[in-house]
């Protein structure tokens, strides 16, 4: 007995990490280190890749956390409570401000279209999920991880190169995120399968029109 107690803990502590680390702010983050790695813009000084990377970071990841944190203390709720439904709401609309804000500065610094178009990608996945989240709740967490998906067709597609394998390897990723949000009871399923073709639709719809 004291054995399967000990192992349920431990899985659920492994779904935890997962979930930390495969947040969906990464999304951006990803998508341009992808881009630096197999496009043309591979070639721009890495003090200037760097410079980019940075105001992603501070506007995608650092400060929506942080902000997102703050209003859950305010509020007293833990991550569990802070994930219903109906709670949802602001830290969407949080994201989505801090993402809106650093699509405007990345025009306001002439970056070239196609990094500002991963942003944009990103924020159209947001806005998809926080619109569907006001009827039933879907997974942001796996809608991310279809967004790397989805780009990874179309930078496939655009610069010519083999994306199968690193296809492949988000395929894996994504299964092990999906089972470890339903591990921690965050969502269903179909939540999750949604999400991530959500996710998916979005991104290449977002690098191909935005």
């Amino acid at each position: 007995m004291k054995e399967a107690t000990s192992r349920e803990k431990n899985i659920i502590l492994a779904a935890r990490v997962v979930s930390m680390l495969f947040t969906p702010f990464y999304l951006p983050m990803v998508g341009l280190m992808a881009l630096f790695m197999f496009s043309y813009l591979g070639l721009m000084p890495w003090a200037y890749k760097l410079q980019v990377l940075t105001l992603v970071y501070v506007f995608t990841i650092l400060l929506p956390t942080l902000l997102i944190h703050f209003y859950r203390r305010y509020q007293g709720w833990n991550l569990i409570e802070l994930g219903h439904k109906e709670r949802r709401i602001v830290p969407y609309v949080i994201s989505i401000l801090c993402y809106f804000f650093c699509i405007y500065l990345m025009d306001m610094m002439h970056i070239p279209h196609f990094m500002g178009a991963i942003l944009s990608a990103a924020l159209f996945i947001q806005v998809v999920c926080a619109l569907i989240n006001v009827w039933w709740k879907v997974s942001t967490h796996t809608a991310a991880i279809g967004g790397v998906a989805g780009a990874l067709f179309v930078f496939g597609e655009f610069f010519g190169f083999n994306p199968v394998w690193w296809l492949c390897l988000v395929m894996i990723l994504a299964g092990v995120l999906g089972t470890s949000r339903m591990i921690l009871r965050q969502h269903t399923l179909a939540q999750v399968v949604t999400g991530f073709f959500v996710g998916v639709v979005c991104s290449v719809l977002g690098l191909i029109y935005l």
